[in-house]
This record gives structure tokens, C-alpha cells and sequence, in this order.
């Protein structure tokens, strides 16, 4: 028996490689879907299922090409009715895998269809359970992404998930290993540890949500509590991976079409499509073409572009690092963004020998910004999220997390020069772009943000409480 744990950093997703005998089954495969068939080829096995915990919301599985191209069939749990073949599996069927067995555990609350797949070994003792975003490490699956779909409040689907967690997860043994969908840096969750695999006993010993004696109310209240507004992509996510979505051989054939600066100016203005530069942020800084959105392929790009962009159907046209073509249209597919139209030919270095015009950002060190600091009162707008902020801030800065940007435009001063700073300068770069793309141009980033920021010494704020905040 083999098991295998793909983790994708970008997506804080986990998707499961699993080989019994010279069978495998894929569960919540990514979309790309090629290195799973490499993988069994290699080890000369036949992918025989495609599990799918429930429909995901943060990304856009593979299973549907993945069934495409081995055969296998796709395997969701109870009520979900998707608009392809499945097999729609009943609470405790289970599946056999080589010399092993997969039992589906329907565990509603997440999402209605949510189930678990314990794994037997070969001698059917209860090895591990694939848990989705049922249970997380250190914390379990929002409940609030299913209610339009499920007719139900987010404190019903809480209340349901209670239920689950205590009927079908708790009472298996402490030694059973936890295999969830997704780790720290998901918004599919609130406090999610690090570590992305983990002992059942030791999540009964340091998740909240699995404490023994806590009551339903008890449950409702902590799991409910505090939760941010999700992305506007989740449910346009949800939709495709229900519904089907285009081929992903497909998305790459039109999305790396190369075109010249003319080609590239006149497809932005007859197609409505946002300018999206996926370079480094101080590639980015220097030049850039005017009113284009920077999100660096270097961190977390999928979540931002969802975060940000939302509508999963706006054209997009690239500007990469050379080489990095294919691998940006990849990256926006996982998150449900297929209308990618093509990329800049030669990268931003061609836009400039054609004669274009373009734009950059005002960017200083931290050192000149403390200076600027100390010679009298100047706007600061931090971007980082609230919880960041609330820890240790600049004296006297405003807090405009990134996510909600467009909320807090009319916050930023019209004319007055401001400066805008993240934790490292790629949150705050983002946020530049954006602003600028707004016409907003009186704005000066602060490279190497809050930490190049504090280690200049310039005056901070240390933990004020949330209520207090403005």
C-alpha cells in the first residue's frame, strides 16, 4: 500500500495518491491532471477511481478530465447530484482497491455531500481517513459556503457538522491518520495548523472543535465566530466543478497564444480583458504597462486573482516572465479563470521597444519612508489583513486589507501623496496596481513592507484591541 500526499503551497490543497496491488485512486485531484497518469504509468498500475470529497469551492478539481482519460469513474457522496455520470455512493458503501478497502463516511456540515474515506488496510484495521474540509488540522470546514445551495443557515450546517464529527470521525481509533484537503493559508477554514498530516488522537488533543465535552452551542458559536466574507469565485468554482468545465488541454492551447504589442494592445481594447502581469513586484515597480493588474506568479497568485478579479468569465491577457507562459495560464485555470486570450510576446520588454507608453510605481526604502515619517504627518495605508494589523502597525496607519481594497477606495486621499505597505511588498504592490488602475496615481509603496519597516525603526504600534480600531 501506497499513500501520497501532492501538496500544492499556492492552493494550500492537498490532493491523495493512493496504490494498493496495481490499483489507484485519486482523491480531489487538481486540475491538471497528467502527473497523476504519469505517476501510476510509472509504477505500471491502472487508476481504477476518482474520489471527490464534496464540490469544491477554492479550486477546480480534475476529476471530470482525469475520468476522461482513464476511465475511472468519479465517486461523491451522498446527495450530491452532479450534471455528469458518478457514482453517487451511500454512507458506508465501500470500494475495493487492490488488497484494501475505501468506506465512504458521509459527513454533512461543510457541505451536505461532504463525506470522509476511511481507509483499510490489507488486514481491514481503519488506517486513515481523507477528510476533505470536513476536518482540518486544528480546525473543520466553514460552514457557511453551502447555505444558498443547501437551504440552510450556516448555523444548521454547523449543527450538522457537530453531528458528523462526533458519529463518524471521533469515535475511530486515536492512531488513524488524517489526511485533510487543505492546510494553513486556506480561506476554507479560520485556524489551520501548519502541518498538513497528523494523528486523530493528537487532533482530539489540540483541535477545538473535536474537544470532548463541548456541546452543539458550544460548537455553533466557535466554528461560526469571526469568519471573513469567503472569495466571489466560490461559488462560480462550485458551479464548474458540478456542472463540467473545457478541457484543460483546451484552456493552455488558447491561453498561450503569443502576440505582439500591437496584437496585444488591440485584443485589450476590443475585449474588455484585464492586463494581468504576473512578474516579480520589482520588475513590476520599474515599468509596467498602464492600468495593468500586477499578482506575482511568486506568491500567492491563484487565491489573489480569485480574491480579486472574481468573475471566473473575464478575458485576461498575460504578461510573464519568459517561459513562464504555460505555467501562469495553469495556475489560473486551477482557480476557475479559462479565458485567458494569450500573452505578451517578448514580455514587457517588447511593449517598450515597440515605443508603448508605460507606467511605474514610486517605491522608496524604509529607511526614506521613516524619514518622511519623522518630518511631519503623512497618510499610511497598511493592506495587510485585520488580524496582521492589529498585532503591531505603524503609528497612526489605516488599515485597508487587500482583499477588500475596492471597498475602502474612496478612503485613499485624491490629491495628498500617500504611502501604501504590506508585510514583505507583495500584497502592497498588488494594491498599487489596482489603485493606479483607478486613476488613483499619489501613492508611494514602501519596499520590503512592515518588516523592512520595523527594522528601520520607524514608530509602530504594538497590539490594540479589534473594538477600538477605526
Amino acid at each position: 500500500m501506497k499513500i501520497e500526499q501532492i501538496y500544492t503551497g499556492c492552493l494550500a490543497q492537498g490532493a491523495y495518491y493512493i496504490e494498493s496491488n496495481g490499483e489507484v485512486a485519486i482523491i480531489d485531484p487538481l486540475r491538471e491532471v497528467k502527473p497523476y497518469m504519469e505517476k501510476a504509468a510509472g509504477e505500471n498500475a491502472k487508476i481504477k477511481y476518482v474520489f471527490e470529497t464534496h464540490f469544491h469551492a477554492d479550486f477546480v478539481s480534475g476529476h471530470l478530465t482525469l475520468s476522461k482519460e482513464t476511465g475511472a469513474p468519479i465517486v461523491f457522496g451522498p446527495n450530491a447530484n452532479p450534471s455528469f455520470d458518478a457514482i453517487i455512493a451511500k454512507d458506508g458503501q465501500e470500494f475495493k482497491l487492490g488488497d484494501i478497502t475505501i468506506v465512504a463516511l458521509h459527513t454533512p456540515g461543510h457541505t451536505m455531500e461532504s463525506t470522509t474515506y476511511l481507509l483499510r488496510d490489507e488486514k481491514g484495521k481503519d488506517h486513515a481517513i481523507f477528510t476533505g474540509d470536513t476536518l482540518f488540522l486544528g480546525d473543520v470546514g466553514r460552514p457557511d459556503l453551502a447555505q444558498k445551495a443547501a437551504d440552510m443557515t450556516q448555523e444548521q450546517l454547523a449543527a450538522t457538522l457537530y453531528d458528523s464529527l462526533r458519529t463518524k470521525i471521533m469515535p475511530l481509533a486515536d492512531d488513524v491518520i488524517v489526511y485533510p484537503a487543505h492546510g494553513a493559508g486556506s480561506a476554507c477554514g479560520k485556524n489551520m495548523m501548519k502541518e498538513t498530516v497528523d494523528t486523530l488522537g493528537n487532533q482530539k488533543k489540540m483541535n477545538y472543535a473535536l474537544r470532548a465535552d463541548m456541546t452543539q452551542k458550544e460548537f455553533v458559536k466557535e466554528v461560526t465566530e469571526g469568519l471573513l466574507p469567503p472569495p466571489q469565485y466560490f461559488p462560480l468554482n462550485v458551479k464548474m466543478n458540478k456542472e463540467g468545465y473545457e478541457d484543460i488541454d483546451t484552456i493552455l492551447e488558447r491561453g498561450t497564444q503569443p502576440l505582439s504589442p500591437e496584437a496585444f494592445e488591440a485584443a485589450a481594447n476590443e475585449t474588455g480583458a484585464v492586463v494581468l502581469d504576473v512578474r516579480h513586484q520589482d520588475d513590476f515597480v520599474k515599468g509596467h504597462v498602464p492600468r495593468s493588474i500586477f499578482i506575482g506568479l511568486s506568491g500567492d497568485f491563484a487565491p489573489w486573482v480569485g480574491a480579486l478579479i472574481a468573475d471566473v468569465q473575464q478575458p485576461i491577457l498575460l504578461i510573464a516572465p519568459e517561459g513562464k507562459e504555460e505555467e501562469a495560464v495553469t495556475r489560473l485555470s486551477r482557480v476557475g479563470f479559462d479565458n485567458t486570450l494569450g500573452y505578451l510576446k517578448g514580455g514587457f520588454d517588447a511593449w517598450k521597444k515597440a515605443g508603448k507608453d508605460y507606467d511605474t510605481v514610486t517605491s522608496v526604502s524604509a529607511n526614506a519612508f521613516k524619514k518622511a515619517l519623522s518630518e511631519g504627518k503623512v497618510p499610511v495605508f497598511d493592506v495587510r489583513k485585520e488580524s496582521e494589523f492589529v498585532s503591531e502597525h505603524v503609528d497612526k496607519a489605516a488599515n485597508t486589507p487587500l482583499s477588500f481594497i475596492n471597498d475602502h477606495l474612496a478612503e485613499f486621499p485624491s490629491d495628498d501623496t500617500f504611502y501604501v505597505h504590506c508585510a514583505g511588498g507583495y500584497r502592497s504592490m498588488i494594491a498599487a496596481s489596482i489603485l493606479k488602475s483607478r486613476g488613483i496615481h499619489n501613492l508611494i509603496d514602501v519596499a520590503g513592507g512592515f518588516k523592512a519597516i520595523k527594522e528601520a525603526g520607524a514608530p509602530v504600534t504594538d497590539y490594540v484591541c479589534p473594538s477600538t480600531l477605526k
